[in-house]
């Protein structure tokens, strides 16, 4: 079958947003996107091109905020690079998904804590953080309930926001079908990484949904990478 990716493909869901998933299946998925994500999400390099430098500027201890850390591999990753950086920073991983909670507590220590809650909800709990960065969320979202998190995550922010996503086009669903299979099985992973595909915006749309004061770039590999400063 042939998969119109011209434009956003809003009415197929993913099978790990649906509350009545299986649980086992989903944890599975959950703990295998440590893999996938090493693979696909350009966080490596988004660390040494944009927050490292950014937090090693500060020349004082750090706060950072992963907003939608589903289970949580994100923020253990980043907190071993930035530890090995001789960088000081606290991280909060955070969630409204109960059931990604459970399996991200797995990874939380003295410097790493999980809450459930969402962009809103610490906004207006009056939460503040040196950065804000999200992975894999914005293909989750309508163009309208993009542009609420965005704002929400920069009112969050008193220095960067870094939001990273897949950049939807026919090699890298293809490249996905195939390279995904092998880590597959017993999970989601398959079926949510190429609806999430379908979902994902192209750079120049999401620029238009997010305006000022977002810069939105393409990254490699088939990333597309939507970030603003605070005091812009």
């Amino acid at each position: 079958m042939t998969v119109d990716l011209s434009a956003r493909d809003v009415d197929v869901a993913e099978l790990m947003d649906d509350p009545d998933c299986d649980p086992v299946l989903l944890a599975a998925t959950l703990r295998r996107f440590d893999t996938i994500n090493r693979m696909w999400s350009g966080w490596a390099r988004l660390y040494e091109a944009r927050l490292a430098p950014f937090l090693a500027s500060l020349e004082r201890p750090a706060r950072v905020l992963d907003l939608g850390s589903g289970g949580g591999d994100l923020v253990a990753r980043l907190a071993r690079l930035a530890a090995r950086d001789g960088l000081d920073v606290r991280w909060v991983g955070a969630d409204p998904d109960e059931r990604a909670l459970h399996v991200a507590r797995e990874r939380a220590s003295s410097r790493i804590e999980f809450r459930a809650m969402d962009a809103s909800a610490l906004r207006w709990a009056g939460e503040r953080f040196d950065a804000v960065l999200s992975n894999h969320v914005l293909h989750h979202l309508s163009a309208a309930d993009v542009a609420v998190f965005a704002a929400d995550s920069l009112a969050l922010s008193d220095g960067i926001a870094l939001h990273s996503d897949i950049r939807r086009s026919r090699p890298a669903y293809a490249l996905y079908a195939i390279g995904v299979t092998p880590f597959a099985p017993g999970t989601f992973l398959r079926t949510d990484g190429l609806r999430s595909i379908r979902r994902s915006y192209r750079a120049g749309e999401l620029a238009e949904t997010l305006g000022r004061p977002w810069t939105v770039r393409d990254a490699a590999p088939f990333r597309v990478v939507a970030e603003a400063r605070a005091d812009a």
